[in-house]
């Protein structure tokens, strides 16, 4: 399963990158906006400017459109993936996204589809082409559903299909919800910074390795 990175700050793309184990970074304009509330990172020239650093670090770095028309869109979009090869063009689930993912389907232009939220939403935008989809897990969670039951589906429905559509497992808020994305076959799941700091950790690792230390200062006294 790839890893991803759910943020928009450079730093924090370095940091995960040097463990060799960061494969992607999803954006979306709330993180952008956390990132920059004193608008550091409001205007177009900053953006891009994020956003191709973090290219530097991984192959795969969604940036989100905030057209909410197809037109609109298709402009941002082509903008967008003309930065860096390692773009890809982050599009919301509407009728007017799916018009646009078409498009840039048929301009071999790399997307994510975003805010996915039903099994039926899902096969949509595939069958529209997009690289990548993006199921939010932990918001229906927060309203009383089971986010990995909508990942069990997807999965299963992709076993009968050819869909070259990679699923996304997004809106991660603990670190059970990794091993479950990877348990049920998921491609990616994109994690926030303070989660993806907690995964190498366990009480017993550091534990053991204090015992370990403690035992070698014993050997060389």
């Amino acid at each position: 399963m790839k890893l991803f990175l759910d943020t928009a700050n450079t730093e924090h793309v370095a940091e995960i990158a040097a463990w060799g184990v960061l494969d992607g970074v999803t954006t979306n304009p709330s993180l952008v906006a956390k990132e920059g509330k004193d608008g550091s990172t409001s205007s177009p020239q900053v953006f891009k400017a994020t956003i191709l650093e973090m290219c530097k670090h991984v192959p795969c770095v969604s940036a989100q459109v905030t057209a909410v028309d197809a037109e609109g869109m298709k402009k941002q979009g082509e903008e967008y993936a003309s930065w860096h090869k390692n773009v890809v063009v982050k599009v919301p689930m509407t009728t007017e996204g799916l018009k646009a993912l078409t498009y840039f389907a048929s301009k071999k232009i790399k997307t994510n589809t975003t805010l996915i939220f039903s099994v039926a939403q899902a096969i949509l935008a595939a069958k529209a082409g997009a690289t990548i989809i993006s199921p939010f897990i932990g918001r229906l969670d927060d309203q009383g559903e089971d986010g990995m039951t909508l990942i069990a589906e997807i999965m299963e429905v992709w076993a009968h299909y050819d869909f070259t559509t990679e699923v996304l497992v997004a809106s991660t808020r603990h670190p059970r919800h990794i091993i479950d994305a990877a348990m049920l076959g998921a491609h990616i799941s994109t994690i926030p910074y303070d989660l993806f700091k907690k995964l190498p950790n366990h009480s017993l690792t550091d534990s053991g390795i204090k015992k370990f230390q403690q035992d070698w200062e014993k050997v060389k006294k």
